[in-house]
């Protein structure tokens, strides 16, 4: 694994904080303002970091379709519960039809 190249921090002559980043022979590589190397550290952020927002995640997803699943499950049950309402709904009235056809009949006769 190479090492990484260090930063010193200096200043300008105006105040302003500075990266420096030197080279394995100690000169200047590079100079940078610390305000903006810090917030592209941040934007970055770390391996171990990006790591551990993975494995945050993997849970997340196996819980997600787990919710998914079970979703899928109560809305089937809901159906069949609805389609066997509406049958025996379908077939108290067709039993009511019935009977009352059966009494204006028997009505008829007599």
């Amino acid at each position: 694994m190479a090492t990484k190249s260090r930063r010193t921090v200096l200043y300008s002559s105006k105040g302003k904080k500075l990266y420096a980043v030197r080279d394995k022979t100690g000169k200047f590589k590079d100079i940078q303002q610390y305000s903006r190397a810090h917030a592209q550290d941040i934007k970055r952020g770390s391996s171990a970091e990006a790591k551990a927002k993975k494995a945050a995640k993997k849970p997340k997803k196996a819980a997600k379709k787990a919710a998914k699943k079970t979703a899928r499950k109560t809305a089937v049950k809901k159906t069949a519960v609805k389609k066997t309402a509406v049958k025996k709904a379908v077939k108290r009235k067709a039993v009511k039809k019935a009977a009352k056809r059966t009494v204006r009949r028997a009505a008829k006769k007599q």
